[in-house]
């Protein structure tokens, strides 16, 4: 009996995909920045998600009719599963980032959100009653210092605003907890691009909600939004949500997920630096200290998780979750 085997995808297709991720992702922080300008924050992260995951639910149901596909009606069960994991995810992970953004630069939200995959493990040890290794103890204690580096107050340079850290380091804690429980949830969601929508669509109305509650909705005028919150918004939908999952998704299909994990390396480095030509947001010798010492945490914990632990999914900044193993 033949074996139908996946066919290898070619060295540029890997190149371009892992360029992607790297570029867009690491790009997204500086649209969220832009976005907020003149936008509230929760709000237009809500109809951010909340239009993606429409959009994405439209195309799988035009394409189902289009091939004669039955495609079958989300459970009740699936709903309150993309619900809690939409809520995890977007209103307490991306719900912070962008709150965050409001108070400290994006290069820096950038810089604190590289340690997710840290706090990923160490939920992880918990749960499964694991002993983290060495190498992962260590790079839990260099990203603390990483951290410590950006708070403690310099004589000659302005400390962080605590409310803006603290924000990134809630929502680092709500994805990792919201990427947890979907991968030990995995048969109550749904599967695919189509549960990629529904959590989108859950998480959009949670930030929604979220905002209204804020009284964000009083204090928007949409006379007064920029062209450039505008376009920030629409680059944050088409590439952030829909361009850079699609592709993730690709990859984690046909690349080892070692590989497709050094995005983690790799957008902060892309924030910073667009922050910086942008948005004149300054680079420290300081910032450019804790950059290296959360990267190298990052890699140390990286390296020293056992195989059977690899899987963990993108930063809050990501794009939405498939399955977290997948994003």
């Amino acid at each position: 009996m033949t074996s139908l085997r996946r066919p290898r995808p070619s060295t540029l297709a890997v190149v371009a995909g892992l360029l992607t991720i790297y570029v867009v992702w690491g790009s997204t922080y500086l649209g969220i920045a832009v976005m907020i300008e003149t936008m509230p924050p929760l709000l237009a992260a809500g109809v951010r998600f909340g239009s993606a995951g429409l959009i994405m639910l439209a195309v799988l149901a035009a394409r189902a009719r289009l091939t004669g596909a039955r495609l079958e009606a989300p459970t009740r069960a699936e709903w309150g599963a993309a619900l809690i994991v939409g809520t995890l995810l977007l209103l307490g992970g991306n719900g912070g980032v962008v709150l965050a953004e409001g108070l400290i630069p994006s290069g820096i939200a950038a810089v604190l959100l590289a340690t997710t995959p840290i706090w990923l493990s160490v939920f992880d040890s918990i749960g499964t009653g694991r002993r983290p290794s060495g190498l992962v103890i260590g790079g839990l204690l260099a990203g603390l210092i990483g951290v410590a580096v950006l708070l403690v107050p310099v004589e000659g340079i302005g400390h962080l605003d605590p409310i803006g850290v603290a924000l990134c380091l809630g929502a680092e804690i709500s994805w990792a907890l919201g990427s947890l429980y979907e991968a030990r949830r995995g048969a109550t969601m749904r599967g695919g691009a189509f549960g990629s929508g529904m959590t989108m669509i859950a998480g959009g109305a949670m930030l929604l909600i979220a905002g209204t509650v804020l009284g964000e909705a009083g204090r928007t005028d949409l006379a007064s939004i920029s062209t450039r919150s505008w376009i920030a918004f629409a680059y944050l939908v088409i590439f952030g949500s829909l361009v850079a999952f699609t592709t993730y998704t690709w990859l984690l299909a046909n690349v080892p997920i070692s590989t497709v994990g050094t995005y983690a390396y790799v957008n902060p480095i892309v924030a910073v630096a667009l922050g910086s030509l942008i948005l004149a947001e300054p680079i420290t010798p300081r910032t450019l200290l804790a950059t290296v010492i959360i990267i190298g945490a990052v890699f140390a914990m990286v390296s020293g998780r056992p195989r059977e632990a690899e899987g963990a999914g993108p930063a809050p900044e990501a794009a939405p979750p498939e399955r977290r193993g997948a994003t």
